[in-house]
């Protein structure tokens, strides 16, 4: 049998096709669940032998008793489902901690290497070195004490005024109301903008204030009680005064807020405004000393995002008081800060943040946290030196190869669909064209050199490493797009789609197993990382990147008959999830999730042919272990997203996050498949049987 390319190619996850909840506690992007790391790549290779099973699945947790039509989440992982536990340090675990881990162990020698090392002042070792060296020097922070914070403290105590706070709201490390950050523009992607929107909740998500189930109450309880703890750790009297007042003033936050779903709207919270008409528009607030304190007073535009949200805070903000917000910023000051201080206060918001609201028992140890600190602060200056020793420049050309087929396969899809019509094809094979796939790692680094890293200043590095990549957003104004920026490390086990670049990302390290495999079937690889590669090039025609073009200009380019036959299948995706309970009270937010959805279900369609067209150029096994190609296919597709979580993790993501819970990323998507109720019989005697009428496809 020939061997196929896929044996070196990737996985590719956008940062919102995989769970942010599943990343460790104190993880900057979204990264992994947790778990024993399996054998490396090299070791598996050198053995020649698949990491996963004898041909990429491992059978011996398909299940005897769950018939494939009832459950195929289950079917496919019941024994692994059943065995597995959560490790310490983590609310979920699944086969994308496994490979966070492989990375992680990577990741400690380079920068263990970097700590030894007598490299000179500003390389990329010396400053990694002594940031992990800056980290782990507990009785320095011991000795220490509360004094870093104090200059920040007293700042926030000596604000008389609301200008004074709106300053503070801009100033470095502070808490804000409102968030502020440079992009594209997506009205013209050839410039960047400052773009401001909602913020200043201390709970996950504005529904964790406003339920009134028994839970979320006691969330609320602990809040109240974790604030006026860290009052009283900071020597201020009256903590569950104060606490209350500040639950109460995020209470009205909350209440403003738009929810995640609206959120997601990128026409809606597209608004281009002069900063005059700011000022205007959200009255009350002094947007003035606001974006001066970020050095955005030069900016005549800007972005408002939540639109009608900014200008409701803007009014709240006139109506509490001064000694309000500086409680309420002195709290938010020390939680931000918890990673730089003594571990107590680390101990204590880990308590509430991760014990309480995630259900994770226990942090890592810290040589564990320090590493995802180094890499999270300086992640591609690790980055450089990972792709160095485990990104071979081939497994770039593997990866195109693969984009290929599944560009091939969309474009054909786009060509036969019956539903949209040939204006609005042609819109959508140019955007299709103008797909740019980026593999491993950029082609221009960014120069952390002027960073001053020091072994014993952990407060200051903190700081210093902040105050550059504010400066290097501020520079972004007014110059060329960075066409060569990423937004991933290349260490990170993740990727995404950028609608204003037109852009799907694939850092080097989801190209390793389990999900990609160079000893696997290719129908095993397929459906794990094909499907899952389908997925992001997706969102660039799901509900919201559908909505910008090839150019990443955000336009209508359809008509608006495609567009009510499109809107017409999302409706019915929206429901078919929206009915999916995995928590009693709870259901999967159809909205929420829609564009994730749109992306499974498209991307298992596009792997799905694409395999098609890659078994009739190759020479592929008819029959592995009495499972046919496409079994295995699908196989794949429900092992990729085997996951076991904490119910309190659960009730965060069907709250905050974009992606259905594991096993409607199974269940919820093969049931929308005619390939899949051929290859395993699926018939309506079967749970998670659809007729066929009610089956959606839309991609």
């Amino acid at each position: 049998m020939k061997r196929f390319l896929l044996g070196t190619a990737a996985l590719a996850l956008l940062t919102a096709c995989q769970p942010a909840s599943e990343a460790p506690e104190d993880q900057a992007a979204p990264a992994a669940e947790t778990g024993s790391a399996p054998a490396s790549t090299a070791d598996t290779e050198a053995a020649g032998t698949p990491d996963l099973g004898d041909w990429g699945i491992e059978t011996q947790h398909i299940s005897d008793d769950v018939h494939p039509g009832d459950d195929f989440f289950r079917y496919v992982n019941e024994g692994w489902l059943d065995t597995t536990e959560l490790p310490a340090g983590f609310s979920s675990f699944g086969a994308f901690t496994e490979l966070y881990l492989r990375s992680e162990e990577r990741i400690e020698g380079i920068i263990l290497e970097a700590a030894e090392s007598d490299a000179g002042d500003g390389s990329l070792s010396q400053q990694v070195g002594d940031l992990y060296a800056s980290f782990m020097n507990v009785d320095r922070l011991e000795t220490l004490g509360l004094d870093p914070a104090r200059p920040g403290l007293e700042r926030i105590a000596a604000a008389q005024s609301h200008d004074d706070i709106a300053a503070l709201f801009g100033a470095p490390g502070t808490d804000s109301i409102f968030g502020a950050g440079v992009g594209r523009d997506p009205g013209n992607p050839q410039r960047y903008i400052v773009s401001i929107g909602q913020s200043g909740l201390g709970l996950p998500d504005r529904d964790y204030y406003l339920r009134e189930d028994e839970r979320f109450v006691e969330y609320r309880d602990a809040y109240i009680a974790y604030i006026s703890d860290v009052f009283g750790m900071i020597g201020m009297d009256n903590g569950a005064e104060r606490a209350q007042a500040i639950l109460d003033l995020e209470t009205a936050i909350a209440e403003i807020h738009w929810t995640r779903a609206e959120s997601r709207d990128r026409v809606a919270t597209y608004n281009l405004m002069s900063t005059d008409e700011l000022n205007g528009y959200a009255a009350g607030f002094p947007w003035d000393a606001f974006l001066t304190a970020l050095d955005f007073a030069d900016q005549e535009e800007v972005v408002v995002r939540q639109n009608t949200a900014i200008q409701s805070l803007a009014q709240l903000f006139t109506e509490i008081p001064v000694e309000t917000w500086r409680d309420y910023l002195a709290f938010h000051w020390m939680e931000s800060h918890r990673n730089q201080l003594t571990p107590a206060f680390y101990e204590r918001s880990f308590d509430f943040y991760n014990r309480t609201l995630s259900g994770t028992e226990e942090p890592r140890p810290r040589d564990r946290r320090a590493i995802q600190y180094v890499n999270g602060s300086l992640g591609q200056a690790i980055g450089q030196i990972y792709v160095d020793r485990y990104f071979p420049p081939e497994y770039k050309a593997q990866m195109e190869e693969l984009v290929g087929y599944l560009r091939e396969a969309l474009r054909e899809r786009i060509e036969t669909l019956e539903w949209m019509d040939d204006a609005t094809r042609v819109e959508a094979f140019d955007k299709l064209d103008k797909f740019l796939p980026k593999i491993g790692y950029p082609d221009i680094w960014p120069d952390y050199s002027e960073i001053e890293i020091r072994p014993d200043d952990l407060w200051g590095n903190a700081e210093r490493i902040s105050e550059w990549f504010r400066n290097d957003s501020r520079e972004r104004l007014g110059g060329p797009i960075r066409e060569w920026e990423w937004f991933m490390s290349p260490q990170t086990v993740n990727a995404y789609y950028s609608s204003t670049a037109n852009e799907i990302v694939f850092p080097a390290a989801i190209l390793q197993g389990p999900f990609f495999d160079p000893y696997a079937d290719p129908a095993v690889n397929f459906g794990g990382i094909g499907a899952v590669i389908g997925h992001e090039m997706g969102h660039g025609f799901d509900d919201q990147g559908s909505q910008s073009d090839g150019d990443g200009v955000l336009r209508n380019w359809w008509t608006d008959t495609s567009r009510e036959q499109f809107d017409a299948r999302t409706d019915r995706i929206v429901a078919q999830y929206e009915q999916f309970s995995p928590v009693e009270g709870m259901n999967v937010d159809g909205r929420l999730t829609l564009g994730e959805n749109i992306g499974d279900i498209g991307g298992l369609s596009m792997a799905w042919r694409a395999y098609q067209m890659y078994a009739a150029e190759h020479d592929v096994p008819e029959e592995i272990d009495g499972f046919t190609p496409d079994q295995r296919f699908f196989l794949a597709w429900a092992q990729v997203w085997r996951n076991v979580r904490t119910e309190d993790s659960l009730r965060a993501q069907l709250l905050g996050d974009p992606h259905s819970p594991a096993q409607y990323r199974v269940n919820g998507v093969v049931r929308n498949m005619d390939a899949w109720y051929e290859a395993f019989g699926v018939s309506e005697e079967n749970a998670l049987y659809l007729p066929p009428e009610d089956r959606v496809s839309i991609w």
